[in-house]
C-alpha cells in the first residue's frame, strides 16, 4: 500500500515549499515532491527561482556591482585601487554557495515543520477512493497517495523557432548564469527583466551588450515615464538597446552566434556574438505531469487552467504560481501556496493581484505596484500624480546614486493610492511602503502625514506623495 498523506505538493519551488509548509502549520500530513538536482545528483529544492532565477541573478548582480563601484566609483569617496580584476570563477562559486544555502535552508524548513520530503519528478497515476496517486520518478521509484494535491510545477524558459538552447552559445536564463569568462560581445533577444538584469551584469564584467527588442517600445508593461528614465540610464551605462526589431536566421557556430535581423527602420542588420541569451519569456511546465491521466484541463499555452481561487477541473486539485495564470513571480506564487494551503483548511486564504509588487534589479532598480499612468488613461480613471527626484534626496546624493524618482498615482477625487512607480536606488526596498498602504487603501494624503526618519531614501516616498498636492518641501 502506497504512503497517505493529507496534502501532495508536487514542485518545491517558492509556491510549492511555502504551499508544504503552510499546510503543515495547519495541522495536515504533507508530502513534497521536487526533481532539481544539485553538482552532485543530491535534492536542491527551491526550483527556478533558488536554482537559475531570483536568487543566482541577484548574486551575480551583487558581485558585478563591487566590480563596477571599484572601477568607476571608489576614487570618488577618496578610495584609490590598481589592477582591479575579475575572477569570473570565483565570482560563479560565490553564486553556487549562495544557491546551496538557500537549498539547505529549504530542505532544514521542510524537515522542521514535518514535511515528508521525496525527491523525484512528480506525476499522476490515477484518482482513486483514498485520493490521487502520484508517481515518484527518482533514485527509488514509488507511489505515494494525496487527499488534496497541489501543483507547482513552475516554468521553462521559452525557446526561439530556430534557435534551440545549447546552454554553450545559444543560452536561457540557466547557461546565462553560467558563463565561464566574460565575452567579448554578448547579445540579448528581449529586453524584459532577465534581458536587463544579465546585460547589466556582463556589460559591468566588460562585455560589449546589445540588446534586441521586437516591440516598439521600452519595458512596455511600466510607467512610460519610469521606462524613459531607465532606458536613458542604461544607454549611459553602455547597454545598446534597439527596440522595433524582426529576429531572422540565427547560426550557431563554434566561432559564436550571427543574428540576423530587420531593425525600427525596416533595414536589414546582423549582429555577431561569442554568447547569445534568449530572454523571451517563459511557458508553464505541465510536461510529464501526465495530467490526461487524470483529466486535468490545460490551456492552449499549457498551462493549468484554474478559478479565482486556485481550483482546477478535478475536486482537490489546486495549482498556484507559474503553471497557471497571472504573473510568472516568484512572490505571487508564494501569496497563492499559502492561500490554497488555508482554503484546504477551510479558511479564507486571499491573493490581491492589484497589490502584487514588481521589480527589476538593475541599476537604477526599477519597481512598482498597481496601476501606471497609461493604464489609468485607457480606463477613463481621474487621478492625480506626484513625482520626486533622488537627486533632491540627501541620502541619494551621501549615496552617490541621485537617478530616477518616486512617482504616486491617487485617485483625483478620494486621492486614494491607485499605483506608485520608483526607478532609483533601493526602489526594491522602497516599494514594500507602497504595497502596505495600497492593501489598506491608504490616500496620498496618508503617506505625505507620516514622519519618514532623515536622512532616507524613503522621504523620496514621502515626497512624492506630497507633490500629488503640488506641496514637495524639498523640492
Amino acid at each position: 500500500m502506497s504512503k497517505q498523506f493529507d496534502v501532495v505538493v508536487i514542485g518545491g519551488g517558492p509556491g510549492g515549499y511555502i504551499a508544504a509548509i503552510r499546510a503543515a502549520q495547519l495541522g495536515f500530513n504533507v508530502a513534497c515532491i521536487d526533481e532539481w538536482k544539485n553538482a552532485a545528483g543530491g535534492p536542491a529544492p527551491g526550483g527556478t527561482c533558488t536554482n537559475v532565477g531570483c536568487i543566482p541573478s541577484k548574486a551575480l548582480l551583487q558581485s558585478s556591482e563591487h566590480f563596477n563601484h571599484a572601477n568607476h566609483h571608489f576614487a570618488e569617496h577618496g578610495i584609490e585601487v590598481k589592477g582591479v580584476s575579475m575572477d569570473v570563477a570565483k565570482m560563479l562559486a560565490r553564486k553556487n554557495n549562495v544557491v546551496k544555502q538557500n537549498n539547505e535552508g529549504i530542505l532544514y524548513l521542510l524537515k522542521k515543520n514535518k514535511v515528508a520530503f521525496f525527491h523525484g519528478r512528480g506525476s499522476f497515476v490515477k484518482a482513486g477512493d483514498a485520493g490521487y496517486e502520484i508517481q515518484v520518478a527518482g533514485a527509488a521509484d514509488e507511489v505515494i497517495t494525496g487527499k488534496q494535491i497541489i501543483i507547482a510545477t513552475g516554468s521553462n524558459a521559452r525557446a526561439l523557432a530556430g534557435a534551440p538552447f545549447d546552454e554553450v552559445n545559444i543560452l536561457s536564463n540557466d547557461g546565462a548564469l553560467n558563463i565561464g569568462a566574460v565575452p567579448k560581445k554578448l547579445g540579448l533577444i528581449g529586453s524584459g527583466v532577465i534581458g536587463l538584469e544579465m546585460g547589466s551584469v556582463w556589460k559591468r564584467l566588460g562585455a560589449e551588450v546589445t540588446i534586441l527588442e521586437g516591440l516598439p517600445v521600452f519595458l512596455g508593461a511600466v510607467d512610460e515615464g519610469v521606462a524613459k528614465e531607465a532606458l536613458k540610464a542604461f544607454t549611459k551605462q553602455g547597454l545598446k538597446i534597439e527596440l522595433g526589431v524582426k529576429v531572422g536566421e540565427i547560426k550557431n557556430s563554434k566561432k559564436g552566434v550571427s543574428v540576423a535581423y530587420t531593425n525600427a527602420k525596416g533595414e536589414a542588420q546582423s549582429l555577431d556574438v561569442d554568447k547569445l541569451i534568449i530572454s523571451i519569456g517563459r511557458v508553464p511546465n505541465t510536461i510529464g505531469l501526465n495530467a490526461e491521466a487524470v483529466g486535468l484541463a490545460l490551456d492552449e499555452r499549457g498551462a493549468i487552467v484554474v478559478d479565482a481561487d486556485c481550483k482546477t477541473n478535478l475536486p482537490g486539485v489546486w495549482a498556484v504560481g507559474d503553471v497557471v495564470r497571472g504573473p510568472m513571480l516568484a512572490h505571487k506564487a508564494e501569496e497563492e501556496g499559502v492561500a490554497v494551503a488555508e482554503r484546504i483548511a477551510g479558511q479564507h486564504g486571499h491573493v490581491n493581484f492589484n497589490t502584487i509588487p514588481w521589480v527589476i534589479y538593475t541599476s537604477p532598480e526599477i519597481a512598482w505596484v498597481g496601476r501606471n499612468e497609461q493604464q489609468l488613461k485607457a480606463d477613463g480613471v481621474a487621478y492625480k500624480a506626484g513625482q520626486f527626484p533622488f537627486l533632491a534626496n540627501g541620502r541619494a546624493r551621501a549615496l552617490g546614486d541621485t537617478t530616477g524618482f518616486v512617482k504616486f498615482l491617487a485617485d483625483a477625487t478620494t486621492d486614494e493610492i491607485l499605483g506608485v512607480h520608483i526607478v532609483g536606488p533601493q526602489a526594491s526596498e522602497l516599494i514594500s511602503e507602497a504595497v502596505v498602504a495600497m492593501e489598506f487603501k491608504a490616500s496620498a494624503e496618508d503617506i505625505a502625514r507620516i514622519c519618514h526618519a532623515h536622512p532616507s531614501l524613503s522621504e523620496a516616498t514621502k515626497e512624492a506623495a506630497l507633490a500629488v498636492d503640488k506641496r514637495t518641501l524639498n523640492f
